[in-house]
């Protein structure tokens, strides 16, 4: 008998932001493939009787090909076994689950998406901002700071740089001085407030704020590594709001973002 593959969303890293379909999909898999962004703490949940593959991935290392991903899901599923393919955040957000699902359809295999929480969404509740607000932000957008191959970015950096739109930057460490040198030549403010945030929603959350002209620089000397997301826009101004202390020593008050002496 062939077997099923679900393509599971992890969600931002806590495994109390698991769907209830999620947690149903870990705990009666057979083989469970992972994401580098899947956390520890969710994968404890499987089975131990289950098979337990890597396939991650970072910039400009990737351990196991696409094609070789997308081979090893169809096999497992030929064996018989039931696949659970888990990817941080959610699998239709820059997660390349449309392309896994096609290869499986092509191959006949049976396959289905089980939603999960992005992580844009894991770090704006986490950190308490919001990703739009009234009076600040009409709008939200996703967008990718890496592409396939490490090709150039061509993003439409002109409708990008609006700033009553929230702006959501996966994956865009490497290119963060890019992204912001080029929002800023197409209108976006130099002083717009950014928050960068490292594994969001886990023990290891990291947090650091400064402002679109110098977040490539605060970036580095705060050390944030990957995975970060990147929150650009008005409503980072709200965070000044909450009870939380700013690791990397830094602050907001009403005209910029500084470090403290």
């Amino acid at each position: 008998m062939i077997g099923k593959v679900l393509l599971v969303g992890a969600g931002p890293g806590d495994p109390e932001l698991l769907t209830l379909r999620a947690v149903k999909a870990i705990q009666s898999a057979d083989a469970v493939v992972f994401d580098r962004l899947v956390s520890p703490e969710i994968l404890a949940l499987a089975p131990t009787r289950s098979r337990k593959i890597s396939v991650g991935k970072t910039a400009k290392a990737h351990s196991v090909p696409q094609e070789q991903i997308n081979e090893l899901l169809i096999d497992l599923a030929r064996d018989g076994l039931a696949v659970t393919r888990l990817k941080g955040g959610d699998p239709l957000i820059f997660g390349r689950g449309s392309e896994e699902a096609a290869a499986l359809a092509e191959a006949g295999i049976p396959v289905e998406y089980v939603p999960g929480i992005t992580a844009a969404q894991g770090a704006a509740s986490s950190t308490g901002i919001p990703l739009t607000h009234r009076g600040l932000a009409t709008g939200v957008r996703y967008v990718t700071g890496h592409r396939a191959k490490d090709q150039p970015l061509d993003l439409d950096w002109s409708s990008l740089a609006n700033e009553e739109t929230t702006l959501v930057v996966y994956m865009g460490v490497a290119s963060i001085a890019e992204i912001a040198a080029a929002l800023i030549a197409h209108g976006m403010p130099r002083h717009l407030p950014v928050m960068a945030v490292a594994d969001a929603t886990t023990p290891r959350e990291r947090r650091l704020i400064s402002r679109l002209d110098e977040i490539s620089q605060a970036l580095a000397k705060a050390g944030l590594t990957a995975p970060v997301l990147f929150i650009i826009g008005h409503v980072v101004t709200l965070y000044r709001e909450l009870p939380v202390c700013l690791p990397a020593g830094l602050f907001l008050d009403d005209t910029r973002i500084r470090v403290h002496a």
